[in-house]
């Protein structure tokens, strides 16, 4: 599973992702996997996978590390 650091949350629901390869990468509160949103904060590391949304590439199965 890809690897990346939460740069932004927003108090909206979504946030973004930082991943290794130094791209951002966004996220959405109903992509966490085994935590709440708002149990994440900026800064932490997370796993994810690579998926497809509406508007673009995004994080899905984000979980904390």
């Amino acid at each position: 599973m890809p690897e990346g650091t939460i740069k932004k949350k927003t108090d909206k629901g979504f946030g973004f992702i930082e991943t290794r390869s130094g791209t951002d990468l966004f996220f959405h509160s109903s992509n966490c996997d085994g935590v709440s949103f708002d149990q994440l904060y900026e800064g932490q590391k997370v796993s994810f996978t690579e998926g497809r949304g509406p508007k673009g590439p995004r994080a899905e199965n984000v979980k904390p590390m």
